[in-house]
């Protein structure tokens, strides 16, 4: 009986442990089940309890977005019309003014080169070498029209009228050249009146006009042969009584000088106070140097001063 007794015993023992295992098993189990809800666990349960069709895009915020990216690029559009519109408009205010500069350069050198055609095709046939006497006595040649412009013109101290109004016409221009041009242009008068017109004569008679004034005059000779090289009318006789009272017919022209002493051009009694200074003035703009010339009538573009 005892020896039945034990293993009974120890059977009915270790069921009875295992029993009370699986009790503090599902008694731990409980308290860990029935432990207090976290933060967690209700963020975890709302998610569960969250459907697919409970899920909404919030399109506001697309349609703001979109709505933002579409001003954006409607902005962005507008400033590259603003940008394309401005630069046309500097565009063509730039070619504009381009176009009217070029315009502007290409007539006045078209009149420049005008100009200095005509001066060109003048040199050779009016004027050349020359000896005479100012009104102090003093020898006078073509070598001293060097180095400045020079205005030229022929009449005569017993002229009444034509004469005196002439030299106060070139006074008018020579005061407003120079205040232009800032250049010495000299005024000289040569008789063609030979036989009257003394050194002394002349000085009396210029004194009443510019100062700095050449008077010329010499022997009837010189002042025929120079009346011819410059195309000058000349009909004063050789034997004409120089104490009696004769008139002197003679060409009224101004003979402009270059600084090289060659003539470019003449203006006759129709060029008034502004014309006259306007023609001369032109002509002083357009002289070149005559190496200068040379060396434009040797270019590409020569043909345009022939």
């Amino acid at each position: 009986m005892y020896a039945l007794r034990a293993p009974l015993t120890r059977s009915i023992g270790a069921q009875a442990l295992r029993l009370e295992q699986r009790a503090l098993f599902s008694v731990t189990k409980c308290a860990s089940n029935s432990k207090k809800p976290t933060i967690e666990d209700d963020i975890l349960k709302d998610l569960g309890n969250i459907s697919l069709s409970d899920i909404k895009i919030n399109t506001d915020i697309s349609k703001g977005t979109q709505s933002r990216n579409g001003n954006n690029s409607k902005k962005n559009n507008e400033t590259r019309d603003n940008i394309f519109h401005f630069s046309s408009w500097k565009g063509a205010a730039t070619l504009m003014g381009l176009a009217g500069a070029t315009y502007y350069l290409a007539r006045r050198e078209k009149s420049r080169l005008e100009i200095e055609k005509i001066a060109e095709s003048n040199r050779p046939v009016v004027g050349g070498e020359f000896s005479l006497v100012d009104q102090h006595g003093k020898p006078y040649t073509d070598k001293d029209l060097l180095g400045h412009f020079s205005i030229m013109y022929f009449g005569f101290a017993h002229c009444p009228d034509i004469c005196p109004a002439e030299l106060d016409k070139l006074d008018i221009w020579l005061n407003k050249l120079e205040q232009i041009r800032k250049e010495k242009i000299q005024p000289i008068f040569v008789t063609c009146d030979p036989m009257r017109d003394t050194p002394e004569a002349l000085a009396d008679y210029l004194k009443d006009f510019r100062p700095g004034i050449v008077g010329l005059t010499g022997s009837y000779d010189d002042i025929k042969e120079m009346c011819r090289k410059y195309k000058v009318f000349f009909s004063t006789p050789r034997d004409a009584d120089p104490h009696s009272d004769y008139i002197v017919d003679h060409s009224t022209f101004f003979y402009l000088l270059d600084p090289e002493g060659k003539f470019i051009d003449a203006l006759g009694d129709l060029y008034d106070e502004k014309e006259g200074v306007a023609r001369i003035e032109a002509q002083m703009a357009a002289y070149k140097p005559q190496a200068e010339r040379e060396r434009r009538m040797n270019s590409w573009y020569s043909f345009l001063l022939r």
